[in-house]
């Protein structure tokens, strides 16, 4: 798909069918996501990919929506602070870098006639303990994976003149 087609297209979806993702489709989507880019190319993310089926009960932990729990997989991008770059007022970098590779993620998927749907309101203590997250990385957002069951409602979006300035504030 043409690019501009493509995130004009995108959108959150809020409901799955319950299809497997052919492994050649999950494979292009994590390759977009290795191919990220990231402060000083330091790639500062580990990316967790879960099965729902036979989970959902302990998932449930995670996320309480039902749409959720429909998708066949859900990844988790995670973040490891001691190993992102760090600029000289001390802003670390690492959740930038998550959240790029995030966006390949979702870009990939929709490009590749799948849906997802970024979440960052789950809870981070129980996503640690059922991923066995060890000390120093970070779950920063996630997103399930699956063939959308979901119509898509339309965009709104601010227009362009109240999003950017030029030459100063």
């Amino acid at each position: 798909m043409e690019f501009t087609e493509l995130i004009k297209e995108r959108y959150s979806v809020r409901g799955y069918k319950p299809d497997p993702i052919e492994d050649e489709k999950l494979l292009e989507v994590l390759e977009a996501a290795r191919l990220a880019p990231t402060a000083a190319n330091l790639q500062p993310f580990q990316l967790i990919v879960v099965h729902t089926e036979g989970r959902k009960e302990e998932l449930r932990r995670i996320y309480k929506r039902d749409w959720f729990l429909q998708a066949p997989l859900i990844i988790v991008a995670c973040g490891i602070p001691s190993k992102a770059w760090v600029r000289r007022d001390e802003s670390n970098y690492g959740v930038v870098d998550v959240a790029i590779v995030m966006d390949h993620i979702i870009l990939a998927a929709a490009n590749l006639g799948l849906g997802t749907c970024w979440i960052g309101a789950f809870d981070p203590q129980a996503t640690r303990e059922i991923l066995k997250l060890p000390e120093g990385v970070d779950p920063i957002v996630m997103t399930p994976l699956g063939y959308p069951d979901a119509p898509s409602k339309p965009k709104e979006r601010k227009a362009l003149d109240e999003l950017v300035r030029y030459e100063n504030w």
